[in-house]
């Protein structure tokens, strides 16, 4: 069958890590250079594929501020690339860079993009630690402000819920309440789900921590591996702090070619879409799932093709055990299948470098399914509180070219309005999910709740008791009544009944 020559495909890939212990990393423009460089040789092609690209992107650097990073990578690589973007956060940035420019491919408004990530807040970090500023290149006069997409909730800013260990958690703990499940059994299983992904890690030469972990190192609170974000301990969740850089080059069939890229380099986007779920985290009606997986993956699907049973390879987005739980169960596989989760090894033990992830996991997938031609991989991202989800399907064989119905998919899910939030509540409410959040010592230093409302609405509530922060992880406490006390600040604080 002839081959649409408007057909999207990566052609390059490349990944770099500065491991602990090998010095200071170069600056993030250095690294961007560097994997772009390598990406254009990966492709393997007759020509110079930089020279070639009509789109040069970055994904949103946190380490430092650039005053033009994109027009400073161009001018580092010497080439004059027609498009030119830095993209906001989130953890499905990378994949929605991918699946623009494929659509800009199929449109004709591009034959070639390089996007490229990197992150060096380690090195940013021991210097820091050391009472040091680092040096690096063409800083930015006045920072930029950081990209957020929506503005804070006041109930969410009165109880301090702005961090992912705090948020992510809480879809765990009603997963957990739904399924019935006993909470130190549920530790048990999140160990479980985790280990087997540090074995893939240590066999990636670029993941951050390449080391295996058993069930009980993960699971057990202990000085090293002390308890953050109940029930997650430190080894459980994704580690930001690390000095990593990926470039994917996606190019049209026709410009592949052009370029003299082999056909084994190649490997299709086959499908994708991107979906969203309420912004603020009581507004999920259901909080031990995602609608906007399961429409998002069957979007993807149907644009490849193909089903879940066929994919070969998978990776899902691992920042904490939630995200990878409510995936698996919005694509229907089991957490243990035989195929595994992760070709990286996952945010907790690859590393989760901010906002490019997903670099990395396009950038391992497209290895993996160059070594298995005629396989397909799927890749999954999430963002912000478990509010922005993606899925990439993946084949070193090329079919339809079927862009998404991103806005139908969207529309679908918007019929189901938020559940409203109460920023003051006085009285009884029925808790709906919770967590406890744990101090540097490992100590419980206080609590979150979501409590169900009896006007339908949800209201936040931190717990300071500290005989309810051990009552809240001992036994579970999902379906609890407790009583709400308006405080100062803004905030309901939690009394048993």
């Amino acid at each position: 069958m002839p081959i649409d020559p408007r057909t999207p495909c990566v052609i390059g890939v490349a990944q770099r890590t500065v491991h602990p212990g090998q010095g200071p990393s170069p600056e993030p423009l250095a690294l961007w250079d560097d994997v772009c460089r390598r990406a254009a040789q990966d492709a393997q092609a007759n020509s110079d594929v930089l020279a070639a690209a009509d789109s040069l992107q970055i994904v949103y650097c946190m380490a430092w501020a650039y005053d033009s990073p994109v027009d400073r990578l161009a001018e580092s690589l010497g080439i004059e690339p027609k498009h030119r973007f830095y993209s906001g956060i989130g953890g499905t940035t990378p994949q929605v860079l991918v699946d623009d420019a494929a659509e800009a491919i199929i449109r004709g408004e591009m034959d070639l993009a390089v996007i490229t990530g990197a992150e060096a807040l380690e090195t940013k970090r021991q210097a820091k630690k050391a009472g040091e500023r680092v040096q690096w290149s063409f800083k930015a006069e006045q920072s930029p402000p950081f990209p957020f997409e929506a503005p804070f909730h006041p109930a969410e800013t009165a109880h301090n819920v702005f961090q992912a260990w705090l948020t992510f958690p809480l879809f765990d703990v009603a997963r957990r309440a739904r399924l019935g499940i006993a909470p130190d059994d549920y530790r048990q299983r999140v160990a479980q789900l985790l280990a087997p992904m540090s074995r893939v890690a240590a066999t990636n030469p670029y993941a951050w921590f390449p080391k295996a972990r058993s069930v009980a190192e993960l699971r057990d609170a202990t000085p090293d591996n002390r308890m953050v974000g109940y029930p997650y301990t430190k080894y459980e969740i994704s580690v930001m702090d690390v000095d990593m850089a990926a470039t994917v080059i996606v190019a049209s069939h026709a410009k592949a070619d052009e370029l003299g890229v082999p056909q084994d380099r190649r490997v299709y986007l086959r499908g994708w879409c991107y979906a969203t779920d309420p912004v603020y985290v009581a507004e999920h009606r259901d909080l031990f799932r995602s609608p906007a997986m399961v429409a998002g993956s069957a979007e993807a699907f149907r644009c490849a093709g193909t089903a879940i049973d066929n994919v070969a390879h998978i990776d899902l987005y691992s920042c904490f055990a939630s995200s990878v739980h409510l995936a698996c169960d919005a694509l229907g596989i089991k957490t243990e299948d035989a195929r595994g989760l992760t070709v990286t090894g996952g945010l907790p033990f690859a590393g989760g470098a901010g906002s490019n992830y997903m670099l990395h996991s396009i950038a391992a997938m497209v290895d993996t399914l160059r070594a298995d031609p005629g396989s397909t991989g799927l890749v999954s991202g999430v963002g912000m509180h478990m509010t922005k989800h993606c899925y990439g399907v993946y084949s070193t064989t090329p079919g339809d070219v079927i862009v998404p119905d991103q806005k139908g998919v969207q529309s679908s899910l918007d019929v189901r309005e938020p559940v409203p939030i109460t920023d003051v509540h006085a009285g009884p409410v029925t808790v709906a999910s919770y967590t406890v959040a744990h101090g540097r010592d490992g100590a419980p230093e206080w609590g979150l709740v979501i409590g169900d409302v009896g006007d339908g609405s949800r209201a936040y509530g931190k717990v300071d008791d500290p005989a309810l922060l051990a009552e809240m992880e001992e036994r579970e406490f999902v379906g609890a009544t407790v009583e709400l006390v308006p405080a100062d600040g803004g905030v309901n604080l939690v009394k048993a009944q």
